[in-house]
């Protein structure tokens, strides 16, 4: 394990102040800054669920090319989950099998697209954010719903986009992915801006309300597929 995985997933002991000002102190390492490889080889998504009534973790990651977005491979991590569910905490529960599935990975992606929020997150160390910093790897949280913040609907229309504002900083973009469906709220993790991280999951948007890398992923962590 990288020193900075060892620091930020420390051995769960039940102290939640002590989690949370741990979140306080990764945050701040948080780069919002684009720092990735261009061109964009290889993207990378990850997502999480749980098996055996939440006792073991099921992590999953796609490898995909960049330009055709066409997976290039796929690995599944299970682990006995460490922690029991905490509003607010839920990185620290699921890094452990996140950090397992990225191992299992032939190479290090360009980018990682993540289920979940990035600083769009009360101490702005959502799981996109925590799994960037621990990992030092460029990412970016697609959540599905809104967990801190305030902003006005976006438009109709495919790439309409609002701003997401917490406490007077805007904290990510709410974004009109497909016509008719709820927008996802996007929200840099590390190394990329506020800028460019709505961009960077549009191109990755084929017909799908999610971009391919999260929509790949959460259907293997959800055992979608097995249930056909």
């Amino acid at each position: 394990m990288r020193p900075s995985q060892i620091e930020a997933l420390p051995d769960w002991d039940g102290d939640v102040a002590a989690a949370r000002a741990l979140q306080q102190r990764l945050a701040r390492q948080v780069e919002l800054r684009d720092d990735f490889a261009l061109p964009l080889r290889t993207l990378a998504g990850f997502d999480v669920g749980f098996e055996d009534a939440g006792a073991t973790t099921r992590a999953a990651a796609v490898l995909l090319d960049a330009d055709t977005l066409q997976p290039l491979e796929t690995r599944i991590a299970r682990i006995a989950t460490r922690m029991p569910y905490i509003p607010g905490l839920l990185s620290f529960r699921e890094l452990p099998a996140l950090l397992e599935a990225l191992a299992l990975l032939s190479r290090r992606p360009d980018l990682v697209f993540v289920d979940g929020h990035g600083i769009a997150h009360p101490r702005r160390l959502g799981i996109a954010a925590h799994f960037g910093v621990a990992t030092g790897l460029p990412s970016i949280g697609v959540a599905k719903k809104v967990l801190v913040g305030h902003h006005v609907e976006p438009g109709p229309q495919r790439g309409d986009v609002a701003a997401l504002v917490d406490r007077g900083d805007i904290i990510g973009t709410v974004l009109r992915s497909k016509p008719r469906c709820r927008p996802l709220v996007v929200s840099p993790g590390h190394r990329v801006s506020l800028a460019s991280a709505p961009g960077l999951v549009l191109r990755c948007l084929t017909h799908y309300r999610l971009p391919e890398p999260t929509r790949l992923a959460d259907r293997l962590a959800s055992r979608r597929d097995e249930r056909r």
